[in-house]
């Protein structure tokens, strides 16, 4: 079944400017590898370890699933209301990270500045959009909830595994060499109640939106 023509143009533009500010990212990252004739596949690396990135790249792909009509079993989970639902959770809180811990730590230019605008405020926000005016409502319960942090908790052990082999650690309130152990699971931990925080938020206005569609 096919989507409205304004519902099509607002997913078009928000998956364009997701896969964009994705190819941006990954174009900066492996032009500096390059220019340290460093390993391109450690930038690659490097690139999938953000939890931004692997963010905008599930939204980037619900869009995309959305725009394509051919039917599938992974189709139907990527648009899948609990699946949208987490996706919109996830990527509220790289926006909210970012602008609360991270955005006073740098001040990038060129073409960072661009990447960094999309993946952090521009695309969270046009995905936040997508969620309330076009994603079903009151079909969510708070067992999604626990599925969901299945993702951050994954994503969490990856980099300190990677951390421990590679000394290496994406984001600096996660970075155990700076920091110990002790500190990195009271910042993640924080983190952790922000993302439940988001993820209550969101199932509440599922119900509100829900009783009222009703």
């Amino acid at each position: 079944m096919g989507i409205d023509k304004g519902r099509q143009r607002f997913v078009s533009v928000t998956a364009l400017l997701g896969w964009v500010g994705l190819s941006i990212q990954l174009y900066l990252i492996l032009l500096g590898r390059w220019k340290l004739d460093a390993s391109l596949l450690g930038g690659l690396v490097s690139f999938f370890s953000f939890f931004t990135v692997l963010t905008n790249l599930l939204v980037a792909v619900v869009l995309t699933w959305e725009l394509t009509h051919r039917q599938s079993p992974v189709r139907r989970w990527f648009l899948r209301l609990s699946t949208r639902s987490g996706v919109a959770v996830s990527i509220a809180l790289v926006s909210l990270a970012y602008n609360l811990l991270l955005r006073h730590l740098w001040q990038p230019e060129g073409w960072q500045f661009v990447a960094d605008e999309l993946l952090h405020d521009v695309v969270p926000l046009l995905y936040i959009t997508y969620w309330w005016l076009y994603v079903p409502k009151g079909g969510l319960r708070l067992g999604h909830i626990g599925l969901w942090v299945i993702y951050p908790l994954v994503y969490f052990a990856y980099v300190l595994l990677r951390g421990e082999l590679l000394a290496a650690y994406p984001y600096p309130f996660i970075d155990v060499a700076s920091l110990g152990y002790p500190q990195v699971f009271i910042n993640a931990g924080g983190i952790l109640l922000g993302f439940i925080a988001i993820a209550l938020g969101v199932v509440g206005m599922d119900r509100w939106a829900g009783r009222r569609a009703h």
